[in-house]
């Protein structure tokens, strides 16, 4: 059935307005019987596209061609950012050399990523903030009735004394009322903030709505998913009531024995969203991990590689070139370092602008449009690795000029928001010194850093708490002593690190278990590891100067 037409919605004919619609001009988005079909054309108009009516609104609207107004921009310029180009400007000096895709691909993928995030939001993360929302209400709506009880308890403690302490009851109640409204202010301000967040989701939801019924390019093409920032719920809110204990009569000490009203306390449960919806598909561990492919980046020496997207990767290696390469291996494009010494570690933010760490000048720094822009300088520390949070936050792992001390840094944007250094006992948590600590973040938004000083992967929450320190699996093969070097976590919440002189990659589950190893596709010595979307494991190769792709997990339904 035509999901645009009812039987009580009989379309007709826009240029007679009697018949009942056969056709549709995909241009003009004009309804039209068969009469007046040529009627429509005969303006010798050469941009008419006359379909089925069941098939309209399925012609791509293409952007025009900025240089060569008379061609629409079919193509995509890779080396360009992502620049609309035309056939013509793909023989042009500006492109010449340069990648090209088509836009029609990259414009169902967007079309479908659309639709996922649609659902998500509309039957997923949306249902999630309404719960929160009743919960908040129903602790509003028992408000009442919670210190009407409380109120009362008191009332009959005050019924045993005489006359003379009524001051003091009505005191205690005064204090109670204090509280009850502090108590509901709390509970108040959380409920609008939830209100305010639910209105930014529907307002999310109108514009996914306009632009999956809209064929225009532009507007999907420059869609930015919403879904993290969406996804990061805010911690479930629990106010306790106040509690009234009774003390033994003492005139003397008459207000102090009376009772004790307990503090407002107000306690917040971590609230994560799981984006594994029932009977959808979960990936399994397999048994056997398979080689995909093979890319030679040129490097004698490769450090890290991280995802650009699911089509090409970012490597670097013991010198300042930077290369971007694509599964098939092709050189896309090569940044160099502003300071001219190889970077300590690369990433790639929200926008897909890459990042990367200089320790000569104390900086990280942004490539963005091929133009390289201080984002952060540090004074008395020098930065090491970098991860860009789900929500878009940058953690840099960093190393004191003096080397005794080492900690992760949160940054938004240039702003510092989090130092993770020590645990409740005032003792560090990484080692002091300058050897590698890449970092990395798990779905539940633990922080994870491979110590290669220390031989552990170091594991705190988002509050930056001590959760639990793997310092590897006891084997019979693996002689070295366990330093970890890159570490990356995908969808499953699985952590996977690179053990370089093993020659393997260890795979943790979230809470630290060794679940196995991968050592079966002739690694050797594994330095820097990422996943992609898709959860395909990319492992760059220290000597060989390879990146290998790699598959170990398994599609299986979540019934």
């Amino acid at each position: 059935m035509d999901p645009l037409s009812t039987a009580q919605d009989v379309h007709r004919c826009d240029l007679c307005e009697t018949a009942i619609v056969h056709s549709y001009c995909d241009f003009c988005h004009v309804n039209l019987c068969k009469p007046c079909i040529l009627d429509h054309i005969l303006d010798e108009y050469d941009k008419h596209k006359i379909v089925p009516f069941q098939k309209r609104r399925l012609t791509l609207v293409y952007s025009k061609c900025r240089t060569h107004p008379q061609k629409n921009c079919d193509l995509l310029c890779k080396n360009c950012n992502n620049l609309f180009v035309c056939s013509s400007c793909t023989v042009s000096e500006q492109h010449r050399g340069h990648i090209f895709v088509d836009v029609t691909e990259v414009y169902k993928t967007k079309k479908n990523n659309i639709e996922r995030d649609t659902e998500e939001i509309d039957n997923l993360i949306s249902p999630k903030y309404k719960k929160i929302e009743l919960d908040l209400e129903n602790q509003l709506a028992s408000l009442d009735g919670g210190y009407e009880k409380l109120t009362t308890e008191i009332s009959k403690q005050g019924e045993q004394w005489h006359r003379e302490i009524d001051i003091v009851i009505d005191k205690m109640k005064t204090e109670i009322n204090e509280i009850k409204v502090k108590h509901r202010v709390i509970l108040q301000k959380h409920l609008d903030e939830i209100k305010q967040i639910q209105s930014l989701i529907k307002q999310t939801l109108l514009a996914l709505y306009e632009i999956e019924k809209s064929t225009a390019v532009a507007p999907t093409i420059e869609y930015n998913s919403k879904i993290r920032e969406f996804s990061k719920l805010p911690p479930k809110l629990q106010v306790k009531l106040p509690t009234f204990i009774p003390k033994p009569i003492d005139r003397e000490k008459l207000y102090s024995l009376f009772g004790q009203i307990t503090p407002l306390s107000t306690a917040t449960e971590e609230n994560v969203l799981s984006l594994n919806k029932p009977n959808t598909l979960v990936r399994e561990l397999l048994d056997e991990p398979e080689l995909v492919a093979t890319i030679q980046t040129g490097y004698e020496q490769l450090l890290g590689v991280t995802c650009l997207d699911e089509d090409s990767v970012w490597t670097h290696g013991m010198t300042n070139k930077i290369k971007c390469f694509n599964i098939k291996g092709s050189l896309l494009q090569t940044i160099g370092t502003k300071s001219g010494q190889s970077p300590h570690d690369i990433a790639v933010n929200s926008d897909g602008d890459l990042l990367y760490s200089d320790w000569l000048t104390r900086t990280v720094n942004k490539v963005k449009s091929g133009q390289i822009e201080e984002l952060i300088r540090l004074q008395g520390w020098k930065p090491n690795q970098l991860c860009v949070t789900s929500t878009g936050d940058l953690l840099v792992t960093m190393y004191s000029d003096d080397y005794p001390q080492s900690k992760v840094v949160r940054y938004s944007g240039s702003t510092e928001k989090q130092t993770i250094q020590f645990d409740d006992k005032g003792k560090p948590l990484y080692s002091g010194n300058s050897y590698k600590k890449y970092v990395t973040e798990n779905g539940n938004h633990d922080i994870c850093v491979a110590d290669y000083g220390a031989g552990a992967v170091v594991v705190v929450n988002q509050d930056g708490k001590l959760r639990w320190r793997y310092t590897g699996h006891p084997s019979v093969t693996k002689k070295k002593p366990f330093e970890p070097w890159g570490i990356t976590t995908d969808s499953q919440g699985h952590i996977l690190t690179a053990d370089c002189y093993n020659h393997c990659i260890h795979i943790l589950d979230q809470n630290g278990q060794f679940l196995r190893y991968i050592d079966n596709c002739d690694l050797e010595y594994p330095t820097g590891l990422c996943v992609d979307n898709n959860d395909n494991l990319f492992v760059s190769e220290y000597n060989k100067g390879n990146v290998k792709k790699i598959k170990y997990l398994r599609l299986t339904p979540n019934w």
